[in-house]
This record gives structure tokens, C-alpha cells and sequence, in this order.
């Protein structure tokens, strides 16, 4: 007897939850704490950010590692009792090492103070180079590292993002976490209106050479905002906290992308300024497309509408930004930043039309054959400010967080169709034509502090203005007599869409049990008000609890298990809200619905990390999510449909709706091997069934997964090699089946000048041109089978470069929290 799909998935996660649970009731009871402080030997002072790890005496790699707090303090919990040695490592200083430490069952072993020696006072012409781990779990996130993603390099952020555990890209830049695609993007921790413009084309905005790490949050806390069903996707962009001059060049040519990006750092004292620019081009590809809809009508008959054409599509972006950080004092920071972005595309192809009717005995009633040429343009730009201001206190934890953003965008969108019949001969041409000018501005003031009650026991709260303002025109002419465009009424409008949201949030830490367990829950509010001069359109106002909870058990030094719950929201945009009709494809319509309510989605997951003794490392999570309201795509066909008069035949109207609940419930695997010293294997799968269950209509199964698999291999001490590929399955929706996807590239790196310099090339899906993709929608009265030949084939070369001098000095009498830190160290935090 074969087991269902569904039954797999629930089989799957009762044998993660049980291994998991199985684990926490293994748990050692009793274990020793290590302390200390590391001090510069020069100044005295603590050596904040500090990396502190714990060998086993005689191991040559460490199974357990922390960081300095500000002042220089550590204390590493849960040490198993035996000897042990303790290293102590910062950029700039020598190594400090203790052998022969022993710990006690139950004890605290106080090793006093660290002492580092700096190398030199100044270092010229010198790089020095830390490796992050790949992949970082913490409590609450994941953190992805591309500094040695080869195959990655010379492309923009779609492309790391596919390499990211629990995220799936499709072929189009779609971005779905652990299955759901409502996901609240950021950038270090702000969001931008670059997002809301077009998501797929400010992805393909950012150079990956532009890029310091990805954060993927899953179950966020109270402190984040609630937008976003799927979770949170921070990307840091890189931002040195060392101490001097220095930067980097990046260049890359290719035959589809083209990109640069120039990184300037100043800092001295406690003052830094960090300069960016970067820029790409997609160079123009031609896609090939086919669509085949069938549908049957009222009267019996059978109408065939096949459409085949090829569209040529080119994608062009900038970003540039300064920003400036001052230590005023030892306890106040302030930041200040500006950022200019731009991105667009161009697109334009020609399709052959042919539309046949026939009757219920097969008799032809009509042929109709056209060729319609169209064009779009996209423009948005964008600029983004942002003024922070940290205080800390006395009091080890206690801070203070003020930060004001705003997001100012303006965008403008062009279309043209014209549809010219070649049988019967003397019909005459229609087309539409529109300009789609708007502006966007999101203003965001928050508010946070955080507030030690005891040693394992603090407080954070906070509250938020969010203000975010869309103002929009659509001028539409209409061919008018086959020759003329002329202004069109019923399709010309504009609006005003303004959205205030009021949050507020309390947030509680504590470590119960002797430090068993670590639990994590807060409570956020979020009052939201829209209004918008929509036709015939009444958006209510809406306010939401958003609960959290996490717990977290330490199984030892290499291995944690956690069980989170999360509340979730997806607020239908301005696009999904307004009605108006886009009949830019005549036979394609679109529209949005005003009655839309927010999605709502619960989500629980059970997660288990485990580190061994010589680097490698898995993440199992899984997670059951469950939808409610929740916002769909639906599509009806009509035989003919008026619109303002105007009478459209076969045509595909396609509309949001809030269709019952989703449930979607899998299993993410992540596991790094390295074969040995020169091999490394990564991998990352997804198992997962999403059940839709719409009143009046049967619940719609369907199972999906996506597999992985990168591997990287040093040559030499400067030169390595790297294969990725990728395969997503296919799955079924509520209306249809979305396309596999099949992607894989090579890449080599070639490090010189004492690595200060490097040139590196690519492959992508080097032995076929185009990946086709099939996809099918039906409906009660029709069936559609559209085939797609995407272009994804590219080979390329790119030349990076890092100069300047590093000045590793700490300030004796003022220093700040971001003074000495690497660009590996801590990012901003998100909201």
C-alpha cells in the first residue's frame, strides 16, 4: 500500500518532532560556565566583538565559540566538565591562548583578564582575512554569508537568494520562504520603496558583490512589524567599521548581465562615512511564448484562442548611498544615511492571434487570425534617508533606539498594443496605449527600549508610526477607425492611496530552569488606516494582535532545538485594493477588489541545529502554517465581457479574492559537509503540501519540493571551484500547475596580489539556451496550457579588487560600540 503524498510530509515531521523532542529529554543536567574579560594591553580598555572559542584540549578545530559584549566581558554556559583550551582572537591583535583549562561539573571558572597585543599600530598594503561561516543559526534567524559564494559573483541578489536555506526563487525571480511568497523585505533593517515598485526587478537591482549577508526570519518577534505572512528578508549591504581607508572595485561582462559596484570607506576617530555605488544590465533576450486556451460557451460551442510570439526584454539599475556614523560618546551613537536608487526595463514583441468558434457537431462559425505588437517601458527611482540614534547605560543591556526613515519613489509605467487583422481582411485595427506616472513615500518613526530586570530576565518595548502615501494617474488612448489614438475616458483615472498603521509592542526575555530554557514572547498591536479614492470603494480600518513565542533548549555546546509560534499579516496593496480594469491584452483582463480583508497566517515551527567537531552542520525545521482570509489570484472566462460600454469576446478576467485558509506544512533540511580540508559539500531541500480549502468548492492538495546541492573545492591556496544546482518541482494551485524549474551553474576564482585582487568566471545553464516552463489554469468553462522558453544560458567574467590601509588603534578615552568592528560584524536590526 503506497502512502499519499500528504501522508509523507506528515510523516516526515512526526520524525522530526519526535528526534527532537527525543534529544531535549537526553539533555545533560549539570554543566560548567567559563568568564573572563579581554582587554587591549596597550589602552586597557575592553576589546569589544572579541572572538572567544573553547577547544577540546588537543582538537584542533573548536566546538563552541561567543563574542565580547561592548566591554570587553564574555561567559560561555554549558561547558560539559574537562580540560579545555580557550583562544582569544581580534583583527589586529595577536592571538592570546590558555591551555590546560579545567571545568567543573556545577562550577564557574573565572579565567580574569585576557590581554591582546596589537600587531602594529598601523598595518599598510596589508588584507587580513576572516571566514564566516556559510550559514549562522540564531534564536530568532538565520544568517546566509556570500563572501564565498563563487557562483554568485558578477550577479545580483536573486542570485545569492537561491542559495539561501528555507527560500525558493522561480525562473522569474519570485521569492517564496518555506513556501509562501508574502515576505516583508529590507534593507539593513529599513524598508525602501525600491520593493514596492516591482519586487523581482530591485532584486535583480543589487550586485551580490554589493552584499554583506542575508537574514531570513521566519518566526519574527514582537519587535518587527507584522506585515508579511511568509516572514522577514533582510539584506545587509556592506558597511566596514575598520578603522582607516579602504575599499573595494568590482567589475563583471557577460552575456546576459553586465554589473559594477565601487565600495569607499573612511573612518577615523569616531567618525566613519561609507560611499557605494553599483550598477548592472541585463542585456536584451528574446523569449519565445506560446498560450492555447479552449472554452466552451452558453450555447455549446467551442472556442480556440492560440497565441504565439517571442518578447525581447532588457533590465537596467543603479544604487548609491552615504552614510555616516558618529560615537558622540562612549554611550551615544548616531547614524545618518541617504541612499539613491533607480532601476527599469524595457519590453516589447509580437504575437500571432488565432481565434476559431465551432459548433457542437464541429462546424467552423468563425476564424479569426491578427498579429498584435506591443511595448512597455518601467522607470523607478527612488531615495531613501534615515537618522538613528543609540544610547546605551551603565546597565549591561540597557539601551535606547530612535530611528526616523523615509522612502520617497517616483515611477512611471507606458504601454502600447495594437492588434491589426490579417483574416477576415477589412476589420479594423484596435490597440490601446496608456502613460502611468506615480509617487510613493513611506515614512517610518519608531521608538525601542530595552530594559534588564535581572540577569536572566529583560524587557523591551517600543511603538512605530508607519505612514505611507501613493498618489497615481492613468492617461489611455484608444485606436480609434484603425488609425487614430484618441484620449479614452473610461480608462483614464487617477488616485490617492494614503495608509497610516500605529503599532506598539512589549517583548519579554528569560532563561527559566538554571538556564535549561530560553524563552523568548512579546505581544504587538498594529491599528491600520486606509483610504483611497477608489471608485464605488470603502476600505474599513482593522486592528490585530500579533502574539509570539519562542523556546529554546541548549542540547549541549554543538546542538539546540526550538519550538516558535508566530501571528502574521498580509495587508492587500494598493494594487490588489483598486478596481480598475487593465485591459492592456484584451483577451487578459485584470483587475483589483476594494472588499479585500487582510490575510492572516499562524505559523509554528520546530527547529534543531547540531554542529560537529570538524565543521559541519545541519538545520532541520519544521513547520505547519495555516492561512486565513487568504489572498489568491482567481480566474473566470466569459464569452464576452463589457466594460464602459465596450464589448470584449473571449476574454480571461483574473481577480484577488479572499479564498478560505491555506495549510501548508513541510520540512526544511540544511546541511554543510566538508569532505575534507579542500572539499565542502552544501545542500539545502524543502518537502512541503499546501492544502487550499475555498467555501464552495473542493479542497485543492498539492506537494512540492526543491533540492539543492553546492560544491566547492580549493585547489590551491588561491584558486577553488564551485558547482550549484538547483531543481523546484512543480506544484499544484487552486486553478492549475505551476512550472518546474531546473537551474545549475559552474564558476572558478582566482585570488592574487596576497588576495587583495581576484578575477573569477561563470556558467550558467551552459549546455541549453532556454528552460521551458508549462504551466496549465482551468476553470468550470475552460482550459489553458501556456509554454514559455526563458532564456537563462550566460557565461561571464568578473575582476574584483580591495585596496586602502587598515589602523586597528582603539581610542582610549571615547570610544564607540562601532569603532574596530570588521565587516563581519553585527548588522543593523530590522524591524
Amino acid at each position: 500500500m503506497k502512502f499519499s503524498k500528504v501522508m509523507k510530509v506528515r510523516v516526515i515531521l512526526f520524525l522530526s518532532f519526535f528526534l527532537a523532542i527525543n534529544a531535549f529529554a537526553q539533555a545533560p543536567a549539570s554543566k560548567g560556565k567559563i568568564t573572563g574579560k579581554v582587554t587591549d594591553a596597550g589602552t586597557k580598555q575592553g576589546v569589544d566583538y572579541a572572538t572567544i572559542s573553547v577547544y577540546k584540549q588537543g582538537a584542533t578545530s573548536p566546538f563552541n565559540g561567543i563574542s565580547t559584549d561592548p566591554k570587553g566581558y564574555f561567559t560561555v554556559d554549558q561547558v560539559p566538565a574537562g580540560e579545555y583550551k580557550i583562544t582569544a582572537d581580534f583583527l589586529g591583535y595577536q592571538r592570546a591562548t590558555i591551555e590546560h583549562v579545567i571545568v567543573k561539573a556545577g562550577g564557574t571558572l573565572n579565567l580574569g583578564e585576557i590581554l591582546l597585543t596589537s600587531l602594529s599600530k598601523e598595518l599598510k598594503g596589508v588584507t587580513i582575512t576572516a571566514q564566516a561561516p556559510t550559514v549562522t543559526n540564531k534564536i530568532d534567524k538565520m544568517v546566509y554569508n556570500p563572501q564565498n559564494d563563487l557562483s554568485a559573483q558578477g550577479g545580483v541578489a536573486i542570485d545569492i537568494l537561491k542559495k539561501v536555506p528555507q527560500i525558493t526563487v522561480d525562473i522569474d525571480g519570485n521569492v517564496e520562504l518555506q513556501g509562501n511568497a508574502n515576505i516583508r523585505f529590507l534593507i539593513n533593517g529599513k524598508p525602501s520603496s525600491i520593493f514596492g515598485a516591482s519586487l523581482a526587478d530591485a532584486l535583480a537591482s543589487i550586485p551580490a558583490s554589493q552584499i554583506k549577508s542575508i537574514e531570513v526570519i521566519t518566526s519574527p518577534g514582537a519587535k518587527y512589524d507584522a506585515a508579511g505572512t511568509g516572514g522577514i528578508v533582510n539584506i545587509i549591504l556592506k558597511d566596514s567599521r575598520v578603522e582607516g581607508v579602504n575599499g573595494s572595485v568590482n567589475l563583471s561582462a557577460g552575456t546576459r548581465r553586465e554589473n559594477g559596484s565601487f565600495n569607499l570607506n573612511v573612518r577615523k576617530g569616531n567618525f566613519g562615512v561609507n560611499a557605494f555605488f553599483s550598477g548592472n544590465a541585463q542585456i536584451n533576450s528574446n523569449a519565445p511564448t506560446s498560450t492555447n486556451r479552449v472554452s466552451t460557451d452558453g450555447a455549446g460551442n467551442t472556442n480556440t484562442l492560440f497565441q504565439d510570439g517571442t518578447n525581447n526584454f532588457r533590465r537596467n539599475g543603479y544604487q548609491s548611498g552615504l552614510n555616516f556614523t558618529w560615537n558622540i560618546s562612549k554611550h551615544d551613537d548616531l547614524t545618518a544615511a541617504v541612499g539613491f536608487d533607480h532601476f527599469g526595463n524595457h519590453g516589447n514583441g509580437i504575437t500571432n492571434q488565432d481565434q476559431r468558434m465551432v459548433n457542437a457537431a464541429g462546424g467552423l462559425l468563425a476564424d479569426t487570425a491578427s498579429i498584435r505588437n506591443s511595448n512597455s517601458k518601467f522607470s523607478g527611482r527612488s531615495t531613501d534617508f534615515s537618522l538613528s540614534y543609540k544610547k546605551t547605560f551603565e546597565k549591561e543591556g540597557q539601551e535606547l533606539d530612535v530611528l526616523y526613515s523615509s522612502s520617497f519613489g517616483n515611477n512611471s509605467f507606458s504601454s502600447f498594443q495594437q492588434t491589426d487583422y490579417t483574416s477576415p481582411t477589412g476589420v479594423q485595427s484596435t490597440g490601446i496605449s496608456n502613460t502611468n506616472p506615480g509617487k510613493d513615500r513611506e515614512t517610518q518613526i519608531s521608538v525601542d527600549y530595552t530594559q534588564p530586570v535581572a540577569k536572566d530576565f529583560t524587557i523591551e518595548t517600543g511603538a512605530k508610526l508607519d505612514f505611507n502615501n501613493i498618489k497615481n494617474n492613468v492617461i489611455t488612448d484608444s485606436l480609434s477607425g484603425g488609425t487614430t489614438f484618441v484620449p479614452n475616458s473610461d480608462q483614464t483615472y487617477g488616485f490617492t492611496y494614503d495608509r497610516k498603521i500605529y503599532a506598539y509592542y512589549l517583548s519579554l526575555t528569560a532563561s527559566v530552569f538554571n538556564n535549561f530554557l530560553d524563552i523568548k514572547g512579546g505581544l504587538r498591536d498594529e491599528y491600520t488606516v486606509t483610504k483611497a479614492d477608489f471608485q464605488n470603494a470603502n476600505i474599513p480600518n482593522y486592528n490585530i494582535l500579533v502574539p509570539s513565542l519562542v523556546f529554546s533548549h541548549k542540547l549541549s555546546e554543538s546542538a539546540s532545538v526550538k519550538l516558535s509560534y508566530t501571528r502574521r499579516i498580509e495587508r492587500p496593496d494598493y494594487g490588489s485594493l483598486n478596481p480598475f480594469l487593465n485591459i492592456s491584452d484584451p483577451h487578459n483582463i485584470s483587475t483589483g477588489n476594494p472588499n479585500l480583508k487582510p490575510e492572516r497566517g499562524d505559523n509554528f515551527e520546530l527547529g534543531y541545529n547540531k554542529s560537529f567537531e570538524k565543521g559541519a552542520n545541519i538545520n532541520i525545521a519544521a513547520f505547519y502554517r495555516k492561512n486565513t482570509d487568504d489572498i489568491q489570484r482567481f480566474t473566470t472566462y466569459y464569452d464576452t465581457l463589457r466594460i464602459n460600454g465596450a464589448t470584449y469576446t473571449n476574454v480571461s478576467l483574473s481577480q484577488r479574492y479572499n479564498l478560505g485558509s491555506e495549510i501548508r506544512e513541510g520540512i526544511n533540511i540544511y546541511a554543510s559537509l566538508p569532505v575534507t580540508k579542500s572539499f565542502n559539500l552544501r545542500t539545502n531541500m524543502i518537502f512541503s503540501n499546501r492544502t487550499s480549502n475555498n467555501p464552495g468548492s473542493p479542497s485543492v492538495s498539492g506537494f512540492a519540493y526543491r533540492l539543492n546541492l553546492n560544491a566547492q573545492y580549493e585547489f590551491a591556496k588561491n584558486l577553488s571551484a564551485e558547482f550549484f544546482g538547483n531543481y523546484n518541482s512543480s506544484q499544484k494551485g487552486i486553478q492549475g500547475t505551476q512550472p518546474k524549474f531546473v537551474f545549475y551553474n559552474f564558476a572558478m576564482r582566482k585570488m592574487f596580489m596576497n588576495k587583495k585582487a581576484s578575477i573569477g568566471l561563470t556558467a550558467s545553464n551552459p549546455f541549453a539556451k532556454y528552460v521551458s516552463q508549462t504551466s496549465t489554469t482551468y476553470g468550470s468553462n475552460f482550459n489553458l496550457t501556456n509554454v514559455r522558453y526563458v532564456p537563462v544560458q550566460s557565461f561571464g567574467i568578473s575582476l574584483s579588487y580591495k585596496f586602502g590601509k587598515l589602523d586597528f588603534k582603539k581610542d582610549k578615552d571615547n570610544k564607540g560600540e562601532g569603532e574596530g568592528k570588521s565587516d563581519d560584524g553585527p548588522a543593523d536590526k530590522g524591524r
